[in-house]
């Protein structure tokens, strides 16, 4: 059987991938693919654990090498249990957040070097790399501005760490542009969807 495809979604908080998982997966269903959306952290039983400390907002004084390995230790439980299972059954799996996130977060936005941050990455997901990520791209302040609920301890760093992710997630981008696609996500849902729709006609459509 075929390897499925792996899509994941990207951007900084508000900016809708929850959201836009659902309806890309509603989207790639109505085409006859099964489909699996998770996200992380979390994911899975171990996984969703390691999420409620690492976004408790108690833990304030959570060091940033720490927050990199239990990043990874989610991740690594994930991909266990859920994606590799999923793409080896010929699903695909929509993402909300993946490796990508921990190069803008703990590495661009906390200054951890960037080398550990891709050699974990590395570990953590015994190389699987998506095939396609959607970055959801807006204003730092715009993004805040749409949280609604009590911010967990990641939300609620300064704007400035925010805008920093922001930059992270473009310089990816600018690196990995076959892989990674930018969707202006300032606007509303049905227009981010729209937008995201579009980009993967275009990457269905180039066959990949």
């Amino acid at each position: 059987m075929a390897r499925g495809h792996f899509i994941t979604l990207e951007g900084i908080e508000g900016s809708g991938k929850t959201t836009q998982a659902e309806r890309l997966r509603d989207l790639l269903a109505r085409r006859g693919l099964d489909v699996v959306v998770t996200r992380e952290p979390g994911g899975s039983p171990i996984a969703e654990k390691i999420r409620e400390i690492l976004l408790d907002p108690r833990n304030r004084k959570m060091v940033a090498l720490t927050e990199l390995f239990l990043y990874e230790a989610s991740r690594t439980q994930h991909v266990a249990e859920v994606i590799r299972p999923a793409l080896e059954a010929g699903k695909t799996v929509i993402c909300d957040r993946f490796f990508d996130a921990s190069t803008a977060y703990q590495g661009n936005a906390r200054g951890l070097d960037m080398e550990t941050v891709e050699r974990l990455n590395l570990l953590a997901t015994g190389g699987i790399v998506p095939d396609l990520t959607i970055v959801l791209d807006l204003p730092a302040e715009v993004g805040l501005r749409r949280l609604k609920r009590s911010r967990d301890r990641i939300e609620s760093e300064a704007i400035e760490f925010h805008e920093r992710v922001r930059q992270g997630y473009l310089k990816l981008a600018r690196l990995y542009p076959d892989r990674i696609k930018v969707v202006d996500a300032s606007g509303g849902i049905d227009d981010i969807s729209l937008a995201v729709a579009g980009t993967m006609e275009i990457w269905l459509a180039a066959g990949k």
